[in-house]
C-alpha cells in the first residue's frame, strides 16, 4: 500500500519528468511503445459508450480513439498536471479531463460517471508504484458488459540478453519498471470479479496486451 505522502511525491515526480518531455513525448514514444494501436483497434467501442483512459498522458490515445470509434464519450485522468496541459490542447472540449490518482479516483466526483464501458491503461502500470492497486481500481469501475484493456511492456525475454539488460536499464532512467507479474494479477482480478480474461504476447515478449470483460 502506498501512503498519501508517497502518492504526492509520485505526482511531483511525474510533473518534473514531463514538464519538458511532454513537448516531445508523442514523437519519441512511437518508436518503442508498441501495441497501443492494436489496443485501440480492439476496443469495439460503439457510439455513446463511455471510454476512460486512466493515466491518459498527452491524450494521444484518446485522439486516436475518437477517430477510430466516432461517437464515443471520452474521459481521461492523469496524476500529472503537466501532461494534462497537452491533453487539453489536443482534445479541447471533446473529452472530460481531470487530475486524479489511478489507485483511488472517485469516478462520479471526478468525471461525473459511475462506471465506464471501456477503460484503458496504456504503458502506465509500469510507471505507477502501486500498480496492482491501480489495476484493481480500474476493474472496479467497469459498467456491466464493460471491458478493461491494458497494454504495457512484457517480460522482454525474447530479446538477446545484453539488449534486454540495456533496455531495462534505459527504462529505469524514466522510472519505468516492467511488470512480469501482470498476467497472473489479471487472472486473479478476473477470477475474483467474475470477469473473462484474454491476453496477447507481443513479438519477443516486448509488450503484453490484456482484456478483461464484465458480464452484462
Amino acid at each position: 500500500m502506498v501512503s498519501t505522502s508517497q502518492k504526492a511525491g509520485h505526482a511531483a515526480l511525474m510533473d518534473s519528468v514531463y514538464k519538458g518531455q511532454r513537448h516531445i513525448y508523442d514523437l519519441t514514444r512511437k518508436y518503442y511503445l508498441f501495441g497501443r494501436d492494436s489496443l485501440i483497434e480492439g476496443l469495439n467501442a460503439q457510439p455513446g459508450m463511455r471510454v476512460l483512459e486512466v493515466a491518459c498522458g498527452t491524450g494521444r490515445n484518446m485522439a486516436k480513439i475518437a477517430k477510430a470509434w466516432p461517437g464515443v464519450r471520452l474521459y481521461g485522468l492523469d496524476i500529472s498536471q503537466e501532461m494534462l496541459k497537452n491533453a487539453r490542447k489536443a482534445l479541447g472540449s471533446d473529452a472530460v479531463l481531470a487530475v486524479g490518482d489511478a489507485c483511488a479516483f472517485d469516478p462520479q466526483e471526478l468525471l461525473g460517471e459511475d462506471g465506464f464501458d471501456r477503460i484503458i491503461l496504456s504503458y502506465s502500470l509500469s510507471m505507477i508504484p502501486d500498480w496492482e492497486g491501480a489495476l484493481e481500481h480500474a476493474a472496479a469501475q467497469l459498467a456491466p458488459g464493460g471491458e478493461l484493456h491494458v497494454v504495457d511492456f512484457g517480460d522482454l525475454s525474447g530479446l538477446p540478453s545484453p539488449l534486454e539488460k540495456a533496455l531495462h536499464a534505459w527504462l529505469a532512467k524514466f522510472h519505468v519498471e516492467t511488470r512480469s507479474a501482470l498476467p497472473e494479477l489479471c487472472e486473479r482480478i478476473a477470477a475474483a470479479r467474475g470477469l473473462t480474461h484474454c491476453s496477447q504476447r507481443g513479438k519477443l515478449g516486448y509488450f503484453q496486451l490484456h482484456v478483461m470483460r464484465a458480464a452484462r
